[in-house]
């Protein structure tokens, strides 16, 4: 449970309620990390708004991938959980299983693995990613705007990430996904540290 005292959906005000009211219509309930995150709601907006526009460049099917990848490099099981979630309306849940134990062998294109391979070394050590190992996007067909923006949906994951872990925030299983999904999604994480 984290630290963060929040309101609860019925009782919350102002910026809580304009930041409760779009997953309240999306998912019928209020995640714990938009709770957390709604203490704040500037830097939540500000958030959003980086992942839009990132979204926006690469296609919401690559920016889905590439925020499964870098979550299950740090171990996020609230936001590979919420973006499983998201990527049923891009995936069937087979391919999705698929995707979460081993994105390799998922049927993916080149280039969807190529940017995944990149989203889990930008959650370890980043400093050690080359010029050879983003020319290799650019060879697969991005251009320089994408291949930053593939770049920034993996580094902001990361920033996401880390503060729902750092203030305690609590995963949570959204009710409408299969039990094999949750459980593919969860497996397929790396462990922190490893």
């Amino acid at each position: 449970m984290s630290i963060i005292r929040t309101p609860e959906p019925a009782q919350a005000t102002g910026a809580w309620a304009e930041q409760y009211a779009g997953d309240l219509e999306a998912l019928g309930y209020v995640p714990s990390h938009t709770r957390v995150m709604a203490t704040n709601p500037q830097a939540h907006q500000a958030f959003e708004d980086l992942t839009g526009s990132v979204a926006q460049s690469i296609g919401l099917r690559l920016y889905e991938l590439v925020t499964l990848a870098a979550a299950g490099a740090i171990g996020s099981q609230a936001c590979r959980l919420a973006h499983g979630r998201r990527s049923r309306s891009l995936f069937d849940d087979a391919q999705l299983e698929r995707i979460a134990l081993d994105y390799h062998t998922a049927g993916l294109s080149d280039l969807e693995v190529a940017a995944m391979e990149l989203a889990e070394r930008v959650g370890g050590d980043s400093s050690a990613i080359t010029e050879r190992d983003t020319q290799r996007l650019r060879e697969l067909g991005l251009d320089d705007r994408q291949i930053v923006d593939v770049v920034l949906a993996a580094a902001a994951r990361n920033y996401y990430s880390r503060a729902l872990h750092a203030l305690a925030v609590e995963p949570d299983v959204p009710p409408d996904l299969p039990d094999s999904l949750r459980e593919a999604l969860l497996r397929g994480m790396h462990q922190p540290g490893r």
